[in-house]
């Protein structure tokens, strides 16, 4: 990495892995906890993130964003703020449903969040465009000097890497980094980590 360029860097993290009871459960923008192993893996980033003892932390306020920022801060004597723009997809009713019960009531219908990014609303929740646009927002309003560490969500994180990069919603996915994964985000550039 280039260390001239932190005075504009953003390192989007993404959430350590969540209690095993909501693998395969659609939980999105429900507040839901860490298990063990995303507990112990925060710790692990606390430790390789200490290094930047002059970054700003924010983290999305839902606790499995919050148990990691709040220990890098505390570690970094630092304050970590919330930003509610950073949480996850709002995805209404389908919230802590199975996605294989999902399927089977909506079929294929989930693939409209790609298709129909600026009109459909999964389990009447948020379209795929006003996700984006709060991520979008929150990024625009970031002061320009500095390194900033953000603990967030999968998918905030693929909008704002899929926008910045220009790219089609239906390649956002494959932005999604792995739980406690990071990526680094300058003016137009993205570096993974």
């Amino acid at each position: 990495m280039n260390m001239d360029r932190l005075n504009t860097a953003v390192m989007l993290i993404r959430h350590a892995p969540v209690a095993k009871r909501y693998h395969g459960v659609c939980y999105g923008r429900s507040d839901i906890e860490l298990g063990d192993a995303g507990e112990r893996r925060s710790e692990e980033l606390v430790e390789e993130l200490a290094i930047w003892e002059r970054a700003r932390i924010i983290h999305s306020g839902l606790q499995r964003t919050r148990f990691l920022a709040e220990r890098l801060a505390e570690r970094l004597g630092c304050p970590a703020a919330c930003c509610p723009a950073l949480q996850e997809r709002d995805f209404g009713t389908w919230e802590m449903q199975p996605w294989d019960v999902i399927h089977t009531r909506h079929g294929d219908e989930i693939l409209r969040m790609i298709s129909e990014p600026d009109t459909y609303r999964p389990g009447g929740g948020e379209t795929t465009f006003e996700m984006r646009d709060r991520v979008l927002w929150w990024f625009d309003s970031l002061p320009e000097d500095g390194l900033t560490i953000v603990v967030t969500h999968g998918g905030p994180i693929a909008s704002l890497l899929g926008t910045h990069q220009r790219l089609p919603v239906s390649d956002w996915a494959g932005l999604i980094p792995h739980c406690g994964q990071s990526v680094w985000m300058y003016k137009q550039q993205t570096e993974q980590g």
